[in-house]
């Protein structure tokens, strides 16, 4: 009986440790985050940040894993999956997003954005806000942050500088409407080719050019069957965070807060190193013997505005006009 009393407490307090154990493990919350892009990307690896940062000023309430690479679908299913609930947080372009809010789908007209610094303000502005509002509105989405991803530039075996310069170019590009504007507003003859089969086109010349953002074509070696590169810029790409409504709907206002604070603080990361990368690619560009060419790029948007006017691709002008005020 004494031994019996002796190690009553003992196993009073090992049954208070499980229990606080049982109590904790079932307050901490665990998430998926999930996108496209390789663990070397800065998508990636301020993803990571951004997951550990959340759990640190959450007291470890949210425990944030961090899917990169296409591990849990391509881009179209994660968006998909945000809305059934199998992921949690993704990193995607709006052009997926539009296809449940086709407004969101007037970033990628060509030449909207003059630059990075355009297409970020834009994110700030009461234009976008109000999107992010009626996207809410009607999938439960969040959108959080917004990074710049990158401008497509152009290659090709002629320099050319204005858009009447390029009537007849056989020109590469992705088979979606939103790169094939400029090149047929101007008269060229737009060939989608699968993005494996570029290198080789360029090298036998079934195409003259190709168009891309400057590390893809630094990452599959266009530069070594091209002569120049035109800074044509002619869309300006980013990408958004977004957090699903079986998530968001339960966060408390100060965890809302805290979430969209630190995915536009990985977010402002991500665009930083995107942009240096940019800018020490022109001078890798020149090292390998191509002409790096500032094109007019305002005789390409006239010319698009003209001919393939923003209706057309099922937008309004009233939202045009108003990211081209946006400062």
């Amino acid at each position: 009986m004494q031994q019996h009393l002796l190690f009553r407490p003992v196993r009073a307090w090992a049954l208070g440790l499980l229990c606080g154990v049982a109590l904790s493990a079932m307050a901490e919350q665990k998430l998926k985050w999930a996108h496209v892009y390789e663990t070397t990307e800065a998508f990636h690896t301020e993803s990571v940040w951004a997951a550990e940062e959340i759990k640190k000023r959450s007291n470890g309430k949210f425990n944030i894993q961090v899917f990169p690479a296409s591990s849990l679908g391509k881009e179209s299913d994660l968006n998909q999956g945000l809305t059934l609930g199998t992921v949690d947080i993704i990193i995607s372009g709006p052009s997926f997003a539009a296809r449940s809010y086709p407004r969101f789908a007037i970033a990628y007209y060509p030449f909207i954005f003059r630059d990075s610094d355009h297409l970020l303000a834009y994110s700030k502005s009461s234009l976008f806000q109000d999107m992010v509002t009626e996207f809410r509105q009607k999938t439960g989405i969040q959108v959080t942050a917004y990074a710049y991803y990158g401008a497509r530039q152009t290659t090709g075996q002629k320099v050319f500088n204005t858009c009447a310069d390029i009537k007849g170019l056989k020109i590469r590009v992705p088979d979606a409407p939103a790169y094939i504007t400029t090149w047929q507003a101007c008269g060229a003859n737009p060939t989608p080719i699968a993005f494996a089969e570029v290198y080789l086109a360029l090298q036998n010349g079934t195409v003259d050019a190709q168009e891309n953002p400057l590390t893809a074509i630094e990452a599959k070696k266009f530069y070594e069957v091209q002569k120049a590169i035109m800074l044509t810029s002619h869309v300006v790409e980013g990408l958004i965070t977004m957090v699903g409504p079986h998530v968001w709907n339960t966060l408390s206002p100060a965890e809302q807060k805290m979430f969209t604070e630190v995915m536009q603080e990985a977010s402002a990361r991500i665009t930083a190193k995107i942009k240096k990368r940019e800018a020490e690619l022109i001078d890798f560009f020149k090292s390998k013997g191509l002409k790096v060419v500032n094109v007019d790029r305002k005789s390409f948007q006239d010319t698009v505005l003209k001919n393939k006017p923003v209706e057309s691709l099922g937008q309004t002008r009233a939202d045009y006009d108003r990211i081209q005020a946006v400062k």
